[in-house]
């Protein structure tokens, strides 16, 4: 089991079939670029041959920073399908966030989107080529075979996923083969996925390696829709122009569409056909309802996170569940849903939300004490708080680690708070995430600042601007006289996001 079976599907069975089609000018020269499996399975062999060509050998580590484009798809397969290790980085990541990524992972090779060439522009590894006419030509050898992978290993590392977390850095999240393959082809399963599909990548495919879709697409011969920048009215025209039928998203998305929609001239595309699967932390019921009635489109909600691959549950709506009225569906789907095949989810005696499964990670790359905490038991924790219901519906209630999930994407409270330290007049600090209807959450520092000193909320976020991701700024700053702790000194994070998520069900949003 290992990704290669995939694209050796996509080659057999839909060789002339668009695969992927690509924005304007990104892969070809000229039009909507397209390329169909049978050329994205030659690609993907010649760029095996080309880091053959390299001395890169196998188990080393190949890092992408890039937004969605076909060239960071055909790498999925490229480099791991020949027993080489990938590694997707965050484009929208800091110039030392990338670096420390880089440098920790040990990549080989570092390959960049010209959008961000200029900001990585000091940042390299053994070989480093922009994406795009210098890539092709320093990694395509079309006119060799490559060395094959004389013994393909389901158990080894086929990608390396970096997730903020509970610390300061990121951790690298080692995905094997096996939890590629069974990730992809539960999720098809529970997604309904067929060869009459037409996907649209409005999920970055960095993030948990698209949730595994490139996979699943492309064994099932799914043409793939590439949209780099997202816009809610971008989409329905995509929508529209390639009869999308599935996409996946996080709650930001599914809110810029409904905007969009509202001034949209004529029906809106997709009613009754398209299928949207939402993970991050569930919208409102309300926002589910409006998909389902504004849009006409299926709302899909799942639960995962990058170290199982990631999907654990699943919520769609079973035919026993049509004739119920709207509110009540919106509400039940809701929750995040019931484990997928092969995965159990249990609570822990504490609450934290436990699984157990084939797409659960082998470890965190170099970490093996983190390792050991995750993997405490022979279950994996989630770091989230959670209830099963009477029906085995998996509901969660609170983050119980320090990570604000802002937009879908995960932001370490500490590593924020590490940056706000670092600002000469701020004395305490402790980052919370409070409730956002358009991403979820969003962040907010409570801050303290030193005897003497001054600094505004303006100040104070552009500091956090120049040294992180944006998303990763807060959004707001609130100046205290002190910050709550406990005897021992502990900030008790849950006391202080009460004021803000009064009156809302779940600590999470």
């Amino acid at each position: 089991m290992t990704t290669a079976d995939f694209l050796d599907r996509a080659e057999q069975v839909y060789p002339l079939r668009s695969g992927v089609v690509d924005e304007p000018g990104h892969f070809q020269d000229g039009g909507l670029d397209t390329v169909t499996y049978g050329g994205l399975a030659e690609r993907a062999r010649a760029i095996a041959a080309g880091l053959d060509e390299l001395g890169v050998g196998r188990g080393e580590r190949v890092a992408v920073v890039s937004h969605n484009s076909a060239r960071l798809l055909e790498l999925f397969f490229g480099v791991t399908a020949w027993g080489r290790v990938l590694v997707p980085v965050n484009f929208r990541l800091s110039r030392d966030e990338v670096a420390y990524i880089v440098e920790h992972s040990g990549a080989s090779v570092l390959l960049v989107d010209p959008e961000v060439d200029a900001a990585l522009a000091d940042v390299t590894a053994g070989h480093r080529f922009v994406l795009g006419a210098e890539s092709d030509g320093a990694l395509l050898r079309p006119d060799a075979e490559p060395v094959p992978w004389e013994q393909p290993d389901e158990d080894a590392t086929a990608t390396i996923n970096y997730t903020s977390g509970t610390t300061a850095r990121p951790k690298g999240v080692q995905i094997t083969h096996r939890n590629i393959w069974v990730n992809g082809v539960t999720f098809a399963l529970h997604a309904g996925v067929t060869d009459r599909d037409v996907y649209l990548h409005t999920l970055p495919m960095f993030h948990a390696n698209g949730w595994g879709m490139p996979f699943a697409l492309t064994g099932l011969g799914v043409p793939q829709v590439v949209i780099r920048k997202i816009d809610g009215a971008d989409i329905l025209r995509r929508v529209e122009r390639y009869g999308v039928t599935l996409m996946c998203a996080a709650p930001a998305v599914v809110s810029s569409v409904l905007e969009a929609a509202a001034s949209w001239d004529g029906p809106v595309p997709g009613r009754d056909r398209t299928r949207i699967v939402v993970a991050g932390a569930p919208p409102p019921s309300r926002t589910i309802q409006r998909v389902e009635e504004e849009l006409g489109w299926e709302f899909v909600q799942i639960y995962g996170l990058t170290e199982t691959s990631p999907l654990l549950t699943v919520n769609r709506r079973r035919a026993e569940e049509d004739a119920l009225p709207p509110e009540e569906r919106a509400k039940r789907l809701g929750r995040a849903g019931m484990p997928g095949i092969g995965t159990r989810i249990r609570i822990s005696d504490t609450g934290e939300v436990l699984a157990r499964g084939n797409t659960v990670l082998e470890g965190y790359w170099e970490q093996p004490d983190a390792t050991a905490d995750a993997l405490e038991g022979g279950w994996f924790h989630t770091g989230d708080g959670g209830v099963l219901d009477d029906e085995g519906y998996l509901s969660i209630s609170d983050r119980r680690k320090d990570v604000i999930i802002t937009g879908g994407e995960n932001v370490s409270s500490i590593e924020v708070e590490d940056c706000l330290f670092s600002h000469p007049a701020v004395a305490e600090v402790a980052v919370i995430g409070v409730p956002s209807e358009k991403w979820g959450e969003t962040i907010k520092a409570l801050v303290v600042l030193a005897p003497a000193q001054q600094a505004d909320e303006a100040e104070l976020i552009a500091h956090c601007k120049k040294r992180l991701a944006g998303y990763k700024a807060p959004t707001s700053v609130e100046l205290r006289e002190a910050i709550p702790r406990t005897a021992t000194g502990k900030v008790q994070k849950f006391k202080l996001r009460e004021q803000y998520w009064a009156g809302q069900e779940r600590q999470v949003n």
